[in-house]
């Protein structure tokens, strides 16, 4: 459900809009230079605060294509300490690239992860020093205009529809909404399973795609928990999701945990969530909340359920103390496209990065739209 802010909001959002405008303006006119990259770029993003799955969804794309090309990703690295260009390994640290490339790294430690403020710099270091990249996938890299994508995948939550949206600060988008024209795929994430078919008709009907353009719905699938320190065996961690009895603290750092809470509590009848914002660094007044709230459990098993996104900093906390420690663990996330549009989408995707491969290829060129 779209919440907007108060009335008074709508004449800043008009003032916003005509900013966010006058920049677009610049870079379609060829005002402001654009860069595209004679070498297969996919960008991965959307125009609205908040979370709209975008890291899950460049996560797909990435094992996608991963086993039959040489990948990498390349993300601001969103409130890290440094600006510069990185490459995750396994001595990084958070504050060093940021969450979401680490989670990206833990998950695929076999792709080249980067980070970068400067988009177009990231690419030719990318480039230059790894001559063998075939693809690179931006993450949340829509909205940033000195590179001109080969391929755009704009996102939209199904509950903060783009084209029902208002600018900021009134709604949540960053610019306006007839800028997807920039998207060959518009994604349609968090949807619910039991769509039907009439919802959809209505939702791309009043999307007006271009021709050009593929509609898509997506929704999450949670799988089971996962310790975030200790490794457990399968059965365990069977027991531990099949458990109705548990009791669980739900500790969240994301811009929208309310559809994992739902999930949650679908399977567990006692749930204490300790909501934090987006991209939380969690502190020892943090730890104390949390392992108060494990005490105030009131089931005979307890645990403590986190994202994927947080336990790449949670980990990083050297003085979780036991039984704190163990009794934490963080649920994954993957991606399902509903009305059997996987492989269609999956054949864009390849069919793309197949035709547009270059081998060894750094060159650049100006864009005018």
């Amino acid at each position: 459900m779209l919440h907007r802010k108060s009335i008074l909001f709508y004449p800043l959002s008009l003032l916003y809009g005509l900013i966010t405008a006058a920049r677009n303006f610049l870079y379609d006119s060829g005002i402001l230079p654009s860069v595209e990259f004679q070498f297969p770029v996919i960008c991965v993003g959307n125009i609205t605060v908040g979370g709209t799955g975008k890291t899950p969804h460049t996560e797909y794309i990435a094992g996608l294509l991963k086993e039959t090309y040489k990948v990498a990703t390349l993300s601001r690295g969103y409130k890290r300490e440094t600006r510069d260009f990185r490459i995750a390994s396994v001595s990084s640290q958070v504050n060093e690239i940021g969450d979401e490339p680490m989670e990206i790294f833990r998950k695929f430690p076999d792709i080249l992860v980067t980070v970068d403020r400067n988009r177009v710099h990231g690419v030719n270091e990318i480039l230059q020093g790894y001559p063998e990249t075939e693809v690179i996938i931006l993450d949340d890299g829509f909205q940033h205009r000195r590179i001109t994508p080969g391929f755009s995948i704009l996102l939209s939550d199904f509950e903060r529809l783009i084209f029902r949206d208002y600018m900021l600060p009134y709604g949540s988008l960053r610019e306006n909404k007839a800028n997807m024209r920039r998207a060959d795929i518009i994604l349609i994430t968090k949807s619910p399973e039991n769509i039907s078919p009439i919802q959809r008709r209505l939702i791309v009907k009043e999307i007006n795609k271009l021709p050009y353009q593929n509609i898509y719905f997506t929704t999450f699938i949670y799988k089971p928990p996962v310790p975030v320190f200790e490794i457990l065996s399968v059965d365990i961690q069977y027991n531990i999701a099949n458990d109705p009895g548990c009791g669980i603290v739900l500790v969240t750092g994301i811009a929208n945990p309310q559809p994992l809470k739902e999930y949650l509590e679908k399977s567990y009848s006692e749930i204490i969530h300790l909501s934090f914002p987006d991209h939380h660094n969690f502190t020892e007044k943090d730890l104390l909340r949390i392992s108060s709230a494990y005490n105030d459990l009131t089931s005979g098993t307890r645990y403590l359920f986190t994202t994927e996104k947080d336990a790449v900093r949670l980990r990083e906390i050297a003085n979780i103390a036991e039984p704190i420690r163990s009794a934490f663990f963080y649920i994954p996330i993957g991606i399902h496209f509903l009305n059997e549009d996987k492989d269609e989408f999956d054949n864009l995707i390849i069919d793309y990065v197949r035709k547009n491969h270059r081998h060894n290829s750094v060159s650049e060129v100006k864009r005018d739209n």
